[in-house]
């Protein structure tokens, strides 16, 4: 059976330095709360990886632009006109709008579902009680660390200790 810590820290650095350690230990199911947005914080969690999100946001407006040229086309096919001097009867220039308008649109919407799933939106109910606490909101800052057993629960324990948590919860005392 898996469990969770959660370490409370009143200082950025303490929180900086716990995060590095926990890294560097090999934990990779690391969940961190601020009260303030900083880069930091997401250099240590995610090197220099760039967002998965931007996959998302390619796949959404490349189907909303072909879903836009195949919209005017088979409009168009269907409800065939006399085009006089032998122009086209889909012509692209023609579609331009509609193409950009569908793909800015689903690419939005593909944007949105990403952002969605990678940040697990909406929490399942056994995740929302980590970050319930109203300090985390002011002046504190939060880890929770899951996936462990009995003894990576007592080293995680002992690593948020030794950084500065100025609490630490979960897991087995040891």
């Amino acid at each position: 059976m898996s469990t969770k810590v959660k370490g409370v820290y009143a200082h950025f650095d303490c929180l900086i330095d716990s995060i590095d350690a926990l890294k560097r230990a090999g934990h990779e199911d690391i969940a961190v709360t601020s009260p303030l947005p900083r880069h930091e914080i997401e250099e240590l969690l995610h090197g220099n990886e760039p967002s998965p999100v931007r996959w998302f946001t390619l796949v959404g407006a490349i189907f909303g632009g072909s879903a836009g040229l195949m919209l005017c086309s088979l409009t168009h096919v269907n409800w065939p006109m006399i085009i006089p001097g032998g122009k086209p009867l889909v012509s692209i220039p023609a579609f331009i709008i509609i193409i950009f308008e569908a793909t800015v649109l689903f690419g939005c919407l593909f944007t949105f579902i990403g952002l969605l799933w990678h940040c697990r939106l909406p929490m399942k109910p056994d995740e929302v009680p980590e970050f319930v606490d109203p300090r985390l909101s002011d002046d504190a800052f939060s880890i929770v660390v899951g996936g462990l057993d009995g003894q990576g629960a007592a080293a995680v324990r002992s690593t948020m200790s030794e950084n500065g948590a100025i609490e630490v919860s979960g897991g087995t005392h040891a």
